[in-house]
């Protein structure tokens, strides 16, 4: 079934939210931001990209992990509780166990040069995921409230100050988004 782009669909059911919060959860590996993009957004459709940078966003500025507290955002949404819950699961379950078993081998193995040398190689992958995506994202602040000027300006912001001046992400999150929330309700005010 082909489904035109601004077609927004959600999850079908409890044992299909847990699956796809689950498959979400196994291919992040170095970072899920790109997957769950391409997933949430292209594959499954539950959210349209616009959508996708708002709930990231309230996903980042809540504490834990922001793809966990995605999905316990997009489980609720459909289902309540139960759906937040089973949300949590997918994303936690089968990764758990999965992580569990390759610790045990990576105590034993760890030692070898080579897989020392392959966990550092896979720094640039993900460095290389982060940046994909952030460019991907892009175009869902075309329709942003602020304006794509601005929206620059605050993504350059927050670059220089984490990555330049090695401020603390709490801090610049607060003060950045505090700035964008402050202009973006006063846009919004009538």
């Amino acid at each position: 079934m082909h489904h035109s782009e601004g077609t927004r669909l959600q999850p079908r059911s409890l044992s299909d939210l847990f699956l796809s919060f689950s498959w979400l959860a196994l291919q992040g590996f170095g970072g899920v931001l790109a997957v769950a993009q391409r997933e949430l957004v292209e594959k499954k459709r539950w959210l349209t990209r616009e959508e996708f940078t708002e709930e990231w966003a309230v996903a980042q500025i809540m504490p834990g992990p922001n793809v966990i507290n995605m999905a316990i955002m997009l489980g609720g949404r459909h289902f309540g509780w139960r759906g937040a819950v089973v949300a949590l699961a997918g994303m936690l379950l089968v990764p758990l166990l999965l992580t569990l078993g390759l610790a045990m081998l990576y105590g034993q193995f760890s030692q070898y040069p080579a897989v020392a040398g392959a966990l550092r190689g896979m720094g640039a992958v993900s460095a290389g995921l982060i940046t994909a995506t952030g460019i991907k994202l892009i175009p869902g602040l075309r329709k942003n409230v602020l304006g794509p000027v601005v929206c620059a300006a605050l993504g350059l912001a927050a670059l220089v100050a984490v990555a330049w001046l090695r401020l603390p992400l709490v801090w610049v999150l607060l003060v950045l988004g505090g700035i964008g929330m402050g202009l973006a309700y006063r846009r919004l005010s009538p």
